[in-house]
């Protein structure tokens, strides 16, 4: 517990610094972080005996970090939708023609696709919003919503949690944990919320913090859940063991990515 404690004081300093400069400081951190975790996804994958394809992948990314960094809004998506539709065309031709073509290889190489690098960009797009206060406000949101809710969840399931939420994919998570986490997400959102109101940042009104911590904090605990479904198929613990106690950067950033793409749909559409 020490151990995780520590490690997880240092990421959180980090996170700090990478929210206050933003920009181009954070888009660094954030790809580097993003292209760890597709690296272990993709290990994992292949470590539990799946035949993928992993280039078209590893193309869709390094074509979709310029493009959300540098177009507008508009640009990025239809980059985006171009990328998920030729990933698709170019891994089901070439899997299909093999001699031991299978279903399962084919779903398994367009998977951390759709698990890691589109949520991924969301993150970058926010790099793009404006005023520098809200561009940190609304990354704050994406980072610490699941963060708290992951932190609420693990010390209150751990002490109280005796309903088993859904034992087949995580064993020791529990009903009580996640409806800990739940509030500890609506929570730290109303936290970032009372803070922009301190430095007169012009944000949405308060109710939606509310809403964005209740809906960010179902879709964080989700990813994490996604996340221990394809350990618990590849059969492994953690991704990787770069965070002492922590596991690997998937494990860290798995429900960053799921409430990081709530979060930017939100910016996007309804309010940036």
């Amino acid at each position: 517990m020490t151990t995780r404690i520590l490690t997880g004081a240092a990421l959180l300093i980090l996170l700090l610094l990478a929210i206050y400069f933003s920009g181009w400081v954070f888009a660094i951190l954030w790809i580097a972080c993003v292209c760890l975790a597709l690296y272990e996804m993709l290990r994992a994958l292949k470590n539990a005996g799946h035949h993928i394809l992993t280039w078209p992948t590893w193309s869709a990314l390094l074509i979709a970090i310029p493009g959300f960094l540098l177009l507008t809004e508009l640009g990025s998506m239809l980059l985006l939708v171009l990328l998920v539709a030729l990933n698709l065309f170019i891994v089901t031709a070439l899997i299909m023609f093999r001699k031991d073509s299978t279903l399962e290889d084919l779903c398994m190489s367009v998977l951390p696709l759709f698990a890691i690098v589109i949520p991924a960009m969301s993150l970058l797009g926010m790099t793009r919003i404006e005023t520098i206060g809200l561009q940190r406000l609304f990354i704050s949101l994406a980072f610490f919503i699941p963060v708290a809710g992951d932190s609420a969840a693990f010390f209150i399931g751990s002490k109280y949690g005796k309903t088993k939420l859904l034992e087949a994919v995580s064993p020791k998570k529990t009903v009580e944990g996640a409806l800990a986490g739940l509030l500890g997400s609506i929570l730290i959102a109303v936290l970032i919320y009372l803070i922009g109101s301190y430095f007169r940042l012009n944000m949405p009104i308060f109710l939606h913090f509310i809403l964005l911590g209740f809906l960010g904090g179902i879709a964080g605990q989700i990813g994490d859940l996604f996340a221990s479904f394809v350990k618990r198929h590849c059969k492994i613990k953690d991704y990787g063991h770069i965070f002492p106690g922590h596991g690997g950067m998937m494990d860290r950033i798995d429900s960053i990515l799921f409430c990081g793409a709530l979060v930017y749909l939100y910016q996007a559409l309804l309010w940036v």
